[in-house]
């Protein structure tokens, strides 16, 4: 009998998930090196997805055990945007449905932007509920940036369709009398802050980019409002905008 090609147990190989397939056992007895090269990645992937699964799961602790207290809309917030020149920061709320699986949630900062872009869609496919929240740079100078961020975060919960019972919140608690826990490095601990910190993260740096565009010398689109080299020369050159944090150095100085 004419051997399958190495294409074809290729094409095969991505529909299997069970490791217990008896194609599988077929496939080893196959000396071909192609085909024992696709049988390493295949088991390689899998391994991959097995990590993906535990960290999801270790990462849903907060939100079963909440579950388990009785509360039924339980809420993720994270910010984005405490540290740059310009820019507000930006807070979100998110409520994930019950069967919610969105593997690979993790830090915003620790995710490429075309992964970050990929789980925003997945977000919300499994979200009950999505609130963004803004406190702009003028707040900011206002009220400094830690009661700005709490400002974003409250507007972000008053954003959402429906009201959570309870709150996991990553490094901050908001005085607005909601039963909440707050998680330190959250948006690597627990599904719904890293949800949230996805969602804040794309919403600021498309805010970002788009302001940038009518002034590309500050680079916005690519430092979002950080104290990039380019993005310092563009103050020393051509002046501070509207969007700029009057009280933070080195804008503070000039």
């Amino acid at each position: 009998m004419e051997k399958m090609s190495i294409k074809a147990i290729k094409a095969q190989l991505n529909e299997i998930i069970d490791a217990k397939d008896p194609k599988l056992v077929e496939f080893r007895q196959d000396n071909r090196k192609g085909v024992q090269q696709a049988l390493d990645q295949w088991q390689k992937k899998q391994a991959k997805q097995v990590a993906l699964k535990q960290k999801y799961n270790d990462m849903s602790v907060f939100e079963i055990e909440k579950k388990a207290q009785g509360f039924q809309a339980i809420c993720g917030i994270d910010e984005v945007g405490r540290g740059p020149l310009a820019g507000p920061v930006v807070a979100a709320a998110v409520i994930l449905n019950d069967e919610h699986a969105i593997l690979g949630l993790n830090d915003s900062k620790q995710l490429s932007a075309h992964k970050r872009e990929e789980l925003v869609q997945e977000i919300k496919k499994n979200a009950r509920a999505i609130g963004i929240g803004e406190a702009t740079a003028e707040e900011i100078d206002q009220l400094n940036i830690y009661q700005a961020t709490k400002v974003a975060m409250q507007r972000a919960i008053d954003q959402l369709e429906i009201a959570p019972d309870c709150l996991l919140i990553d490094a901050m608690v908001l005085d607005n009398g909601l039963p909440q826990e707050k998680i330190i490095k959250g948006d690597a601990r627990s599904v719904s802050i890293a949800a949230a910190s996805i969602i804040a993260k794309v919403y600021r740096d498309e805010w970002m980019a788009k302001y940038g565009e009518n002034y590309p010398a500050y680079g916005f689109a690519n430092n979002a409002g950080y104290g990039t080299k380019e993005h310092l020369k563009a103050i020393d050159e051509q002046g501070i905008l509207p969007i700029h944090r009057k009280t933070f150095a080195p804008i503070k100085n000039k």
